[in-house]
């Protein structure tokens, strides 16, 4: 007889010892934002911690993926080392986690020497065992920069939608997945002349070779979400292909042979095996160095990967390709993955600065409410929408007016006619059975819907718990009877508090901070998921604490208006660095239109006895006329580029509103060359 999804889903459960949970690690490029948390960290935490609560044997690993062309990109464009890109991203992201409660048991990163012993160690058993071959390729090559590039140092025009700044990865605005090949008038990101196709050798994971056997896994995990399971048989139906393993790249896992000089690990295989680096640190952190073993070879382990969709092939597909290629480790359990999480309608663009970043948001608000407004809106099934709007209702009208309401109404009714001690229960009714009788059956129910990695349905029953407690609370009239009837007034107060004690409970998951503070109130220690209520008559209640604070109107404009104005705020700068950057008054001597090129403007300005050349995309808003013996402010100390074939010593200043594009002008003459502070 062929077993349910909840049947399968509920054996994976049992026949467990224990468990094992990443979350896709993050680029060490940039803050974390909320698209990032809807996806992969989140779900994971509040998964992670409820099994914590159930006193199951589980880790949650996770690190930074600090390797990858938008790493060294953004590195080129500050004009610093790839290595204090990660290093100043990782104590972001990790600082930026921590306050929000995401509890990892480990937090690594792909740049220790321990990630790149294991990683080169994959790379050397599996070609050992077959399933890497070299090869020769095309691959494009600029001779101005004198490298060859990996697919986001090429843009160019995407062939489907023709937007004319796509990457050679992606097209931003179409969405589809590109080679640099297929580009139209493709050009270097660095400096904008057109690469040369030029052969290299590279080695590839024989992936094809690996597609009967990953068919057949993935055949038995019918209780996966849908959407994988979709999205790995469109793959096969298609024919896996080999994939190139390595890259011609300064920054990465170098390749551990003697004639791959230069070449370093793609980052695709180089970031999952950061899963088992990051084990092993954690095995050594407890003074138990072989204890990761336990977690990754032994079949009684739970896997576990939390990813958003964007992710699902590497870890579905490739990923345990590699696994069965290295053959020594489990296969991953369970590959939760999510929809993508969109904001004010809008997708997600980290360069149109169009996201919420959470270590802006947690200068403002307190963690609790965006993890219940992401978890009450999760894209579990299909992409979902983040509103300002929303998360001034759930935590105005959901979290303070109904859950915050019924835990402060309770404790301040037993503060005032009580002494601040919960009353005897002499006279529990029937109706009072049958609401503790709830309380208990709510603990089944939330925990089955959190083994099932629906923490969406799971939190709405939480905060159904809290709606009934409240018409409770309304329909026994404790003002009333407290005078009329003080033993049935008790009692109502008893279990109310009960009440408060079991949401705070079933909450932990998912607002821990608030959990916290409820435990605070009743004077309780952490309790298990299980475990039976501590409340007792007589216990005195601590100072109460307002749990949940409304949001005005005015506070949720100003983060409105933030999106898509440069909001980010998360990178402050000292005096010190801001005192590097060279501005100075600079006078325009010469203007011309760059040929061949409809926005760019070439001119020559005197910054004081020197002249440099200058290449700006302004031509759009600005004519040649317009800009001669025009007095500009310039940064003069910048690397030179080359945009378009053409040099450009120094970046004019500009201010950036819509569509319009307006130049930074001293408001009277001035000398060329004098420095602006």
């Amino acid at each position: 007889m062929v077993p349910s999804q909840e049947e399968a889903r509920n054996r994976q459960r049992v026949d467990h010892e224990r468990i094992l949970v990443t979350s896709a690690l993050p680029y060490a490029n940039g803050p974390i934002h909320l698209g990032h948390l809807a996806g992969a960290y989140l779900p994971a935490d509040i998964y992670v911690r409820y099994q914590r609560l159930k006193r199951r044997d589980v880790v949650y690993i996770c690190g930074t993926d600090e390797h990858g062309v938008p790493i060294t990109i953004r590195a080129e464009a500050e004009g610093v080392s790839p290595k204090e890109i990660v290093d100043r991203y990782y104590v972001n992201i990790k600082e930026s986690f921590a306050k929000l409660g995401i509890s990892f048991d480990n937090f690594s990163r792909t740049t220790l020497p321990l990630h790149y012993e294991v990683a080169q160690d994959f790379f050397s058993k599996i070609l050992k065992k077959g399933y890497i071959v070299e090869k020769t390729i095309t691959q494009f090559y600029c001779t101005h920069c004198k490298r060859f590039l990996a697919d986001r140092y090429v843009n160019g025009e995407c062939p489907y939608c023709h937007f004319e700044e796509a990457r050679g990865d992606a097209c931003e605005i179409c969405g589809k997945w590109l080679e640099p090949s297929v580009l139209i008038n493709p050009r270097c990101a660095t400096c904008g002349n057109t690469p040369q196709a030029k052969e290299t050798k590279h080695w590839f994971f024989k992936l094809g070779e690996l597609q009967d056997r990953l068919e057949t896994w993935i055949a038995t995990k019918k209780h996966w979400k849908d959407n994988v399971r979709r999205f790995c048989e469109g793959w096969f139906s298609e024919g896996l292909e080999d994939r190139a393993i390595t890259r011609d790249l300064s920054w990465g896992v170098p390749v551990p042979l003697e004639n791959a000089k230069g070449k370093v690990l793609y980052v695709w295989f180089d970031a999952p095996v950061g899963y088992i680096s990051s084990t092993i640190e954690w095995a050594r952190r407890r003074g138990e160095p072989d204890l990761w073993k336990k977690y990754w070879c032994d079949e009684g382990t739970k896997l576990v990967h939390f990813i958003g969709k964007d992710n699902i092939v590497f870890h579905a597909i490739v990923w345990p390709a590699m696994l069965m290629a290295y053959s020594d480790f489990i296969l991953p359990t369970e590959v939760p993955a999510n929809e993508f999480l969109n904001i004010e309608g809008d997708k997600i663009s980290t360069s149109r600065d169009w996201a919420v970043w959470l270590p802006e948001y947690l200068e403002n608000f307190e963690p609790d409410p965006l993890r219940y407004c992401l978890a009450a809106n999760a894209p579990e099934t299909r992409d979902s929408d983040f509103t300002w709007a929303d998360f001034q209702r759930r935590n105005n009208n959901e979290l303070a007016d109904i859950f915050g309401n019924f835990v402060n109404r309770s404790f301040a009714f037993i503060e005032k006619y009580f002494s601040s001690r919960i009353p005897e229960a002499s006279a529990i009714s029937g109706e009072e059975e049958k609401f503790l009788n709830r309380l208990d059956s709510e603990k089944k129910h939330v925990g089955d819907l959190l083994e099932r990695f629906e923490a969406k349905r799971a939190l709405q029953r939480v905060m159904n718990l809290a709606k009934d407690a409240n018409r409770y609370f309304d329909s026994k009239q404790p003002w009333a009877t407290r005078i009329t009837n003080n033993k049935d007034c008790a009692a109502t107060m008893y279990v109310c508090a009960k009440a408060v004690e079991t949401l705070g409970l079933l909450a932990e998951p998912f607002m821990p901070f608030t959990s916290e503070k409820i435990r605070r109130m009743l004077g309780l220690r952490r309790q298990g998921w299980d475990d039976s209520s501590r409340i007792e008559s007589g216990m005195t209640i601590g100072k109460l604490e307002i749990l949940f604070p409304k949001v005005d109107d005015k506070t949720i404009e100003l983060e409105r208006n933030k999106l898509g104005k440069g909001g980010e705020k998360v990178e402050q700068v000292t005096i010190d660095e801001f005192s590097r950057m060279d501005l100075r008054v600079a006078h325009v001597v010469e203007v011309e239109k760059v040929e061949g090129a409809k926005n760019l403007i070439k001119m020559k300005v005197d910054i004081g006895g020197e002249t440099r050349q200058i290449v700006a995309g302004i031509a759009q808003w600005y004519s040649v006329d317009d800009l001669k013996n025009k007095d500009i402010v310039v940064i003069v100390n910048l690397k030179p580029a080359t945009i378009r074939g053409v040099e450009s010593h120094g970046m004019l200043l500009a201010a950036e509103e819509g569509d319009n594009v307006v130049l930074l002008v001293p408001d009277r003459k001035i000398g060329a060359g004098t420095k602006v502070h």
